[in-house]
């Protein structure tokens, strides 16, 4: 089916954009984020890229997608684009899921070394010129559990393995990792317990849903061995966060990296500002100077399948969320 009208919910002056221009001649182009700029197009467009979560936006606009065939968001995340209308639409909705998926590993990576290493003291020690020997831990032998075991979890797991580490993996549907050479052992999620149990560092990599839903609580809290490390790269609202402000001010664990928060920006007052044993990243870790880009070469890719009539990558569950 050859797209004749695209309609992209985005900033107009987003350089990424700039990636629009190898579309064939012809294909009319409309971009914006009103529905006074986005409106009188939405009749026409066949595809709809979106660049910008505006669900409301969205929800004004899909009644009169009478032509529309496809919804495609340059994000791997879209809970911040279903509502009921769209989820039980027959619209597919596909994202760009694995995207930014080796950043975010290659973040997990850092967290992990950061802690076994004791980085933050030996800038501490080298700003107080005090030379002060101290036994730093290797990533060899210790047990990396991944909660959440989807593109992220598994990039994660591929940068963790050759540093010998042990791979325990949990989600939803184990079957779908069965006979995964980079893991050890897959568990259900109702043995999350017995997973979180086990490792030295917990990475969580799970989407926002009604399921997941500070799924990292007290109880998963406790499990965890002393001084063993959280790593939260999936999203914020998945961690109960004022009980993990208690774990770690009672010395529970041996600290947390977190690149994501369930309010963003995170609140000046936040006791994760002052933890010496949280290392904050400010929702950025997946930022690389190419994310835009290679989101947009995943978007094109999927276009030409639509226009060849070949099956979409990456299609969303929208009743799951993910």
């Amino acid at each position: 089916m050859k797209v004749e009208h695209l309609l992209v919910l985005a900033e107009p002056t987003s350089p990424y954009l700039n990636h629009l221009e190898r579309l064939a001649p012809g294909t009319t182009v409309t971009v914006g984020l009103s529905e006074e700029r986005l409106g009188p197009a939405i009749e026409r467009a066949q595809v709809l890229l979106i660049g910008a979560p505006k669900r409301d936006l969205l929800r004004t606009l899909l009644p009169r997608a009478r032509a529309l065939r496809w919804i495609h968001a340059l994000s791997a995340g879209v809970e911040n684009l279903l509502f009921e209308e769209f989820i039980h639409s027959p619209l597919p909705l596909t994202n760009s899921r694995g995207v930014y998926s080796g950043s975010l590993g290659e973040f997990a990576l850092a967290a992990m070394l950061f802690f076994a290493k004791e980085l933050r003291r030996l800038v501490r020690q080298q700003a107080e010129a005090r030379w002060d020997q101290f036994m730093p831990v290797e990533l060899r032998g210790r047990t990396l559990g991944i909660l959440g075991y989807g593109d992220i979890g598994r990039a994660v797991a591929e940068r963790a393995r050759p540093f010998g580490m042990r791979i325990l993996a949990c989600r939803r549907r184990p079957s779908l990792s069965e006979g995964d050479p980079l893991v050890d052992e897959v568990f259900p999620l109702e043995r999350r317990l017995e997973m979180i149990a086990a490792s030295d560092y917990l990475l969580l990599a799970m989407p926002h849903t009604p399921g997941t839903y500070r799924l990292m609580g007290e109880a998963e809290l406790r499990a965890m061995k002393p001084h063993s490390v959280l790593i939260n790269i999936g999203r914020g609202s998945t961690v109960d966060e004022v009980a993990l402000v208690k774990a770690l001010e009672e010395g529970r664990l041996g600290g947390a990296a977190l690149d994501v928060f369930e309010t963003e920006p995170l609140p000046a007052g936040h006791a994760f500002w002052r933890l010496e044993n949280v290392l904050l990243s400010p929702h950025c870790a997946d930022q690389t100077p190419t994310w835009r880009d290679d989101a947009m070469a995943l978007f094109l890719r999927n276009l030409d399948r639509f226009e060849k009539g070949e099956p979409l990558v990456n299609i969303v569950d929208k009743e799951a969320g993910y």
